[in-house]
C-alpha cells in the first residue's frame, strides 16, 4: 500500500516540478498565436478549451493500455509500479510534452512532418509508414478487446460487434472533430476516470486484498526477463509512440501555448496514475494466484469484468462496459483519424471536402478491419514495437530542437537513449523479432545504442 501511495504522489509532484522545469526550458509563451486561430477549417483546426482538450487526450491516449497493459504487466510483481512512475516522468510524459509542443510550433503538423525537419526525409518516410500502420493497429486491437467483452456481456457473435464499431470508426474518423470527439469524449473521460476511482478506493478499504510493497516475494510469475520485456509491455502508462500520433489532433485545436503543459504532460501524469491502480488491482486481486498468469498472452477483458465485478458489484459491469469497452473504442477512432491526418499531410491533400477524407479513410478502415481476424497478442506485440520507434524518432527530434535552440538537452536526448536500448533489446530476442540469446542481445543492444548516439551527436551538435 505505502509503495502504490509513494508512487502517486510521486506521479502528481511531476507535474508541478519537473514539466515546470521542461516549460521554462523550452520557452512557452501565452502571447504567440497558435495554429487553430490562423488555421481554423471547421474539420480538424477548431478551438478548444483547455478542460476539454485534457479530457479528450486523455482519452484519446489511454484506452485499453493503462489497463490492459498494467494487468499484464503485473505478472512482473511489484517492479511494475518502478517502470510505470519512472518511465512516465521522465520518458513518456517528456515525450508527450514535446509531441505537442513541437506540433503547436509548426501548424499543428503530424509526427512524421516535424520528423523531416529535425531528421530529415528518410527518418520522415519511416515514421510515416510507422504512425500511419500503428493506428491501424491500434483500432484493430482496440476493437477486437472491446468485442470480446461485449461478447461475454450479451452473447452476441462477435463478428456482430466488430462490425457496429467499425462503422462507427468510419463515422468519426471522418466527421468534423467538434461533431463527436468534442462533445462526447470529455464526457467519457470523466466517466473512465470515476471507474478508475472506484476500483481503487473498493480495494483499499476491502480487508480481503492487499496492495503489495516493493518487497513483496512469491509474485513473480512469467519465465521472461524483466529487461526488455517488462518495458514493452506496460507501454500506455509508461512511454508510448502512439501518443505521438494523438498530440497533433489535440494541438490544432488549443488556443493558447499555455494549455501544452497540462494537455500533454498531465495527461501522460493521469494516465501513469491509471496503470498504476491496474498493476495494484491485478497484484491485490489475484494475489500471486495461478490465474494471473494465464491473462499474459491473451486479452485480459476477462480479468478486468472479474475485478470490477468483485469489487463493485453490478456497477462494476456498468462501468467495465464504460471503461473496457467504450474508452477503447473512442481511441481506437482517433487513431485511425490520426492515420487519416497523417497522410493527408504526407500526400497533401485538403481535408476540407467529405470526399477527400472518404479517399484516405475507407482504405484504412478496411485493412484494420481486416487485422481483427488476426491473433490479438501478435498484433498488440507489434504494435508494442513499431511504438518504441517511433518515441525514439520524437525524442531525438525534440533534442535537436533543444540543440538548435541552446537548451540542455539532455532531458529528451537521456529518455531517447533509454527507449533505443529497449527497442534493440526487443527486437533481436522477443519471438516475433531475431529471437537470439537474452545475453547476446543485450550485449548487441548496448553497443547498438551507443553506436547510434556517438552518431547521432556528431552529426546533429554542429
Amino acid at each position: 500500500m505505502y509503495s502504490f501511495i509513494i508512487c502517486c504522489l510521486l506521479l502528481i509532484a511531476s507535474y508541478f516540478i519537473y514539466a515546470k522545469a521542461i516549460e521554462k526550458i523550452v520557452g512557452v509563451d501565452e502571447n504567440r498565436q497558435t495554429p487553430v486561430w490562423r488555421l481554423e477549417d471547421g474539420v480538424d483546426y477548431m478551438p478548444m478549451s483547455r478542460i476539454k482538450l485534457y479530457l479528450v487526450h486523455f482519452l484519446n491516449i489511454a484506452g485499453l493500455g493503462p489497463i490492459f497493459g498494467a494487468i499484464q504487466g503485473a505478472l512482473f510483481g511489484p517492479v511494475a509500479f518502478f517502470w510505470i512512475v519512472f518511465g512516465t516522468i521522465f520518458i513518456g510524459a517528456v515525450h508527450d510534452f514535446f509531441s505537442g509542443f513541437l506540433s503547436l510550433r509548426n501548424d499543428g503538423l503530424t509526427m512524421p512532418g516535424i520528423i523531416a525537419k529535425y531528421l530529415g526525409p528518410t527518418a520522415q518516410k519511416i515514421i510515416a509508414f510507422i504512425t500511419v500502420i500503428t493506428g491501424v493497429l491500434v483500432a484493430s486491437s482496440f476493437a477486437t478487446g472491446s468485442a470480446s467483452l461485449l461478447v461475454n456481456l450479451t452473447n452476441i457473435p462477435l463478428h456482430i460487434w466488430l462490425a457496429i464499431i467499425f462503422v462507427y470508426f468510419l463515422i468519426a474518423t471522418l466527421f468534423p472533430i467538434d461533431k463527436i470527439i468534442g462533445k462526447v469524449y470529455p464526457i467519457f473521460g470523466i466517466l473512465f476516470l470515476i471507474m478508475t476511482i472506484l476500483v481503487i478506493g473498493s480495494l483499499i478499504i476491502n480487508p480481503g486484498y492487499t496492495i503489495p510493497e516493493f518487497t513483496t516475494q512469491g509474485l513473480y510469475l512469467t519465465d521472461k526477463s524483466i529487461f526488455p520485456y517488462l518495458f514493452v509491455t506496460i507501454a500506455c502508462g509508461a512511454i508510448s509512440g502512439f501518443h505521438a500520433s494523438q498530440s497533433p489532433i489535440v494541438a490544432r485545436c488549443m488556443k493558447n501555448e499555455n494549455d501544452a503543459r497540462p494537455v500533454f504532460y498531465g495527461a501522460m501524469v493521469l494516465e501513469g496514475i491509471t496503470a498504476l491502480i491496474w498493476a495494484a488491482a491485478a497484484l491485490a486481486f489475484f494475489h500471486g494466484q495461478p490465474q494471473l498468469a494465464v491473462i499474459y498472452g491473451s486479452t485480459p477483458s476477462v480479468a478486468v469484468h472479474e475485478i470490477a465485478l468483485a469489487l463493485l458489484g453490478p456497477i462494476g459491469v456498468a462501468l467495465t462496459v464504460i471503461g473496457v469497452v467504450v474508452c477503447p473504442i473512442t481511441t481506437g477512432d482517433t487513431a485511425l483519424r490520426s492515420s487519416r491526418i497523417t497522410l493527408s499531410d504526407e500526400l497533401h491533400i485538403n481535408q476540407e471536402k467529405l470526399v477527400s477524407r472518404l479517399k484516405l479513410a475507407v482504405p484504412l478502415f478496411l485493412v484494420s478491419y481486416a487485422l481483427t481476424f488476426v491473433d490479438f497478442t501478435l498484433v498488440w506485440r507489434y504494435f508494442a514495437w513499431a511504438q518504441l520507434i517511433t518515441a525514439v524518432a520524437v525524442l531525438l527530434s525534440a533534442t535537436v530542437y533543444l540543440i538548435q535552440k541552446n537548451k540542455p538537452y539532455i532531458i529528451t536526448l537521456a529518455p531517447a537513449i533509454v527507449c533505443t536500448l529497449i527497442t534493440f533489446g526487443y527486437i533481436l530476442q522477443a519471438q516475433e523479432g531475431l529471437r537470439l540469446p537474452s545475453m547476446v542481445a543485450n550485449v548487441i543492444s548496448v553497443i547498438a545504442t551507443i553506436i547510434i548516439t556517438a552518431i547521432f551527436l556528431k552529426k546533429f551538435k554542429k
